[in-house]
C-alpha cells in the first residue's frame, strides 16, 4: 500500500504533459524551460507564476546571456561527466509527495511539483525564472501565501 499523498487532477496533467515533453530537452536547462512552461499553465502554480508577469516567451534580454550561460554549463557537465541519467518525472513526484505530506496536505498539488522542480533543478530553474521576469525569492514568497491560505489537511 502506497503511503504516497494522491495527485491532485491539475498535477497529473502537468506530470502527464512532463512525461512527453521532458525526454525531448537536451539538457538541463531545456528540462527547466518545460517544467516551467507546462507548470505556468496549472493549477495554483500557474496562479502564482502568470501573476508574477512569467509568460510563454523568455525575456529577449535575458535569453541570448542565458543560453551562453547554458552552453558553458552543460560543457563543462559534459566534460566532467556528471550527466546523470534518471527518470525525471518520477524523481520530481516523489519530491513533490515528500513536500506534500511534510506540509501535511491530503493531496500532491501544482506547488508541490514546482517546489520540487525548484529544489531539483536549482540554478536551471532559477535561470528560467529570470529569463521569464522573475526569480525565485518572488515564486517562494507567493507560494508561502497561497500555502497558507489553503486549509490544512483532515
Amino acid at each position: 500500500m502506497s503511503t504516497a499523498p494522491p495527485l491532485a487532477t491539475d498535477a497529473a496533467f502537468v506530470l502527464g504533459i512532463a512525461s512527453t515533453a521532458i525526454p525531448f530537452a537536451c539538457t538541463p536547462e531545456a528540462e527547466a524551460e518545460c517544467w516551467l512552461r507546462i507548470l505556468r499553465l496549472y493549477g495554483d502554480a500557474g496562479v502564482t507564476l502568470q501573476a508574477l508577469g512569467v509568460g510563454e516567451d523568455r525575456l529577449e534580454a535575458l535569453l541570448e546571456r542565458d543560453e551562453r550561460e547554458s552552453t558553458e554549463v552543460s560543457e563543462r557537465s559534459e566534460q566532467a561527466g556528471q550527466i546523470e541519467e534518471v527518470d525525471q518525472i518520477a524523481h520530481i513526484a516523489d519530491v513533490a509527495a515528500q513536500i506534500a505530506d511534510e506540509r501535511g496536505a491530503s493531496g500532491i498539488a501544482t506547488t508541490d511539483l514546482l517546489l520540487a522542480v525548484m529544489e531539483v533543478y536549482g540554478e536551471h530553474f532559477d535561470r528560467a525564472l529570470r529569463a521569464h521576469g522573475t526569480n525565485r525569492d518572488e515564486v517562494s514568497e507567493r507560494l508561502r501565501g497561497r500555502l497558507r491560505a489553503q486549509p490544512p489537511a483532515n
